[in-house]
């Protein structure tokens, strides 16, 4: 029996040119390329531009997604027992979310194996929260991880090697060739990985706003609906949270910081609008995994989970077993603290009219809490805590949050974009809508 001929590279990107659907031998033809090198970059990006001018359908985005899942490793966890679910967020400005919700869906009956990315530009992200606690490590082998999942229903890792190897040469390819808001190519790229960690269910957080990666909601909208149909296409039941992302989620900004206020949301303390995120989308995964019948059980299970502690001792748990200083969960003082603390004072008598958290993650950025170049390295220790939320009434000289900073130049610049960013008015202003909608 002959080798099916492989299509030449410039045939596809000229079919593609023209406008024309792909095959699905044309698709793992490209795929094929990014892994083992026979597409030369530059071929490989011009087939990435035409497919950002002349779009993919929803067949061939599932086809490209599929491709890219099989391109490497799938994490078959087969041998776990039960359901596994996962969330996924697009990126936002205080999104510790993964940190406490992972261990609440643990503690109800549901494994998570959560694979997730570092932060880049303004989003922070959840590798780079979870190093701050010291020693921990979200470097495991597949086959750590998937024992690990057996084993207290939970693992918090990266990437590895073996998982998507194509959408690791792809996705840096789209960084430097001006493709990366192409709403097939983000699809694929975000179901290619979490598909082939071996979960069951997903739930994807699509932020829109001042502070999210797609600051359209409309934009937002249509790729929750692609997240859904395509994984649907693949056999994986998914929903999507269409979440407002105006002002940061909590409050606080700054990856220790952070760890620190998910710990206060396990033991029962934590934001109002945080906890409200957390609960939509964890009451998602337990009804998708099969655990609950519907939100209002769900959201039951999962407040039993912080009452009871479980939810707390799950979190200890993955700490201690990915080598990480589990009495943070007692103690979140035993977390890398700045050594200069300033609050920025109101200006006067009324109202929080915004937070604008683009405003605030580029103050962070700032005094070191994120990256600007995938090659930096973040301080874990700084950031900013204590915001005030939009609505929230204050008095003049009360703070409107608190600076952490290691260096007294970088406290000084974001203490300026920082009284730039939250603005204090006259008249009552109703706290924004956090929820916007749950597709699927």
């Amino acid at each position: 029996m002959s080798t099916p001929t492989r299509p030449f590279p410039q045939h596809v990107i000229a079919r593609k040119r023209d406008g024309h659907a792909l095959s699905a031998g044309e698709i793992a033809s490209f795929v094929r390329g990014a892994t083992d090198g026979s597409w030369a970059d530059y071929q490989l990006s011009a087939l990435l531009m035409a497919i950002y001018l002349k779009g993919l359908d929803g067949g061939e985005t599932a086809e490209l997604t599929g491709a890219m899942m099989r391109s490497g490793e799938m994490a078959d966890l087969s041998s776990v027992p039960g359901p596994k679910a996962d969330k996924h967020s697009t990126g936002g400005v205080g999104d510790k979310v993964s940190l406490h919700l992972a261990p609440m869906v643990a503690a109800c009956g549901v494994a998570v194996p959560m694979i997730s990315g570092r932060g880049l530009g303004h989003t922070g992200g959840t590798l780079d929260k979870l190093e701050s606690i010291p020693g921990f490590s979200t470097r495991l082998s597949l086959s750590e991880y998937r024992a690990q999942v057996g084993r207290i229903g939970l693992a918090l890792i990266g990437q590895t090697a073996e998982l998507a190897p194509a959408d690791r040469k792809l996705y840096a390819l789209r960084d430097v060739t001006a493709t990366v808001e192409c709403i097939p190519l983000i699809c694929a790229s975000i179901l290619s990985k979490k598909l082939a960690e071996g979960t069951d269910v997903l739930v994807s957080d699509v932020k829109f706003g001042r502070g999210a990666f797609m600051k359209d909601k409309a934009r937002a909208r249509e790729l929750a609906l692609a997240l859904v149909a395509v994984a649907r296409a693949l056999g994986k039941p998914t929903r999507a949270v269409l979440t407002a992302m105006d002002e940061p989620l909590g409050l606080a900004v700054g990856n220790a910081l952070e760890v620190a206020e998910s710990v206060a949301c396990l033991r029962g303390r934590g934001p109002e609008d945080l906890m409200e995120v957390t609960y939509v989308i964890g009451e998602q995964m337990l009804i998708l995994a099969g655990a609950a019948a519907d939100p209002a059980e769900a959201r039951a299970r999962l407040e039993r989970s912080i009452a009871s502690g479980s939810a707390l001792e799950k979190f200890r748990a993955v700490v201690e077993a990915q080598g990480g200083d589990a009495r943070v969960a007692d103690d979140p003082s035993l977390l890398p603290a700045a050594r200069l603390a300033a609050d920025l004072p109101s200006p006067g008598d009324g109202f929080v009219a915004r937070v604008d958290a683009l405003e605030v993650a580029i103050a962070a950025l700032r005094l070191g809490a994120g990256r600007s170049r995938a090659e930096d390295r973040i301080d874990p220790a700084v950031g900013v805590a204590g915001l005030v939320k939009v609505g929230a009434r204050v008095a003049r000289g009360q703070p409107l949050c608190t600076i952490h900073a290691n260096d007294a130049g970088a406290l000084d610049e974001a203490r300026a974009k920082l009284s730039q960013a939250i603005g204090v008015g006259d008249r009552p202003v109703h706290p924004p809508k956090r929820i916007e909608e749950i597709i699927g």
